[in-house]
């Protein structure tokens, strides 16, 4: 049954898109030989390690996303080259009508100022933490057209989609991003959640600087908070521990992998990731960030933690230790629990990509006993 609905909204797209003949095709001409244009330089990337980006002549800029492929960025007006490699997706500014899959990559937008570029997205307007956007959402600035695994094809078709921006999660239904291709949308799968730096996360907003032609302000930003974050970084270290988890409804615990970008933002803090040494069986080394583990496991490794901090993206916050035993019991026996040090986050922790450095500053605050409740980012557990 899948494959026929997805055959019929191909079938349905396709008849639209040849109608109104909306995508990215060229526009006739040509800018002359790729093989001649002469390249300029390179986009500065202090951390960030799954893309990179060379300026060409003439405004052009070659993007390369690990994992994904390249795409020439042509600017408004002009031509894409001759002779292009075949693995080489040519997207044309402006960028105006674009749909976006990826929720981590809408901050990066909304710090731009550039909301009013993006079309669609595949997140409804209360799974949102940003007001704006909700906003936009609820005024018809900005069209919600179903999750990234279903989206309205008719919809993209008719509001000229010129750029559609994915997470890797596209890699789970491959048919959709074939899809939206053969109509002619070319589809970036973005991977900043692949960044194991916290500063790469965020330096991601050159990318999208580019794409929206504010290359100055997403510079200006990111240098801005990384100065900020100097003074932190430059703090006193601790031998506290400090262990990130929630408790899903199964029962099991997920906990962030040695080495993922949470442990180093507590390592930067000042602390030190409680769950530092775990020893990861064969099956869990792979990309993903996180694992479960069963409840003894986490106590065994964790029960001596001077902090913790529930995750509440998944499973929903938490504010009372009431409703933290409600989850397992034996977390009564935890180290952080007695001594009253239990966080919660926010669901603002993981939409706000660009909050690296202040998340690393609040976690400061928290280690070195320095927190108010007026954290952006954490609530203290009741």
């Amino acid at each position: 049954m899948k494959k026929i609905r997805l055959m019929l909204a191909a079938l349905v797209a396709v008849l639209l898109f040849s109608m109104t003949g909306c995508g990215s095709g060229s526009s006739g001409g040509s800018a002359g030989s790729w093989a001649s244009m002469k390249k300029t330089g390179s986009m500065d990337l202090k951390y960030a390690s799954q893309f990179s980006v060379d300026y060409y002549e003439g405004g052009y800029a070659l993007i390369n996303i690990v994992g994904d492929g390249k795409f020439l960025m042509v600017p408004e007006g002009a031509k894409a080259p001759d002779g292009l490699d075949e693995d080489i997706t040519v997207i044309k500014q402006p960028f105006d009508q674009t749909y976006l899959a990826a929720s981590s990559a809408m901050d990066f937008f909304r710090q731009l100022d550039s909301l009013d570029t993006v079309r669609m997205t595949s997140t409804k307007a209360a799974d949102w933490s940003f007001p704006e956007v909700q906003e936009a959402i609820e005024k018809g600035d900005m069209l919600y057209i179903g999750k990234y695994s279903a989206p309205d094809y008719e919809v993209i078709v008719d509001e000229n989609c010129n750029l559609c921006i994915e997470s890797t999660m596209i890699y789970h239904s491959p048919d959709i991003k074939e899809m939206l291709e053969e109509m002619g949308v070319p589809v970036m799968v973005e991977r900043s959640s692949y960044e194991t730096d916290p500063l790469g996360r965020m330096e991601w907003i050159k990318l999208y600087g580019l794409l929206t032609g504010k290359d100055k302000e997403a510079e200006e930003f990111f240098d801005g908070k990384t100065k900020e974050l100097a003074e932190v970084l430059k703090g006193d270290k601790t031998d506290k521990k400090v262990a990130f988890f929630y408790i899903s409804s199964a029962g099991y615990v997920n906990v962030r992998k040695p080495g993922d970008y949470i442990s180093k933002m507590i390592d930067m803090a000042g602390g030190k990731y409680a769950l530092a040494n775990l020893e990861l069986e064969e099956d869990e080394e792979n990309a993903l960030s996180t694992m479960n583990m069963q409840m003894e496991d986490f106590f065994a490794n964790a029960q001596d933690a001077d902090i913790l901090i529930y995750n509440s993206t998944i499973e929903g916050p938490i504010e009372t230790y009431d409703q933290l035993f409600d989850k397992n019991k034996l977390l009564k026996e935890f180290k952080a629990v007695k001594e009253g040090n239990v966080w919660c986050t926010g669901n603002n922790m993981f939409q706000e990509t660009t909050g690296a450095a202040d998340m690393i500053t609040e976690l400061y605050a928290v280690i070195h006993d320095k927190a108010d409740d007026n954290l952006k980012y954490m609530t203290k557990v009741k």
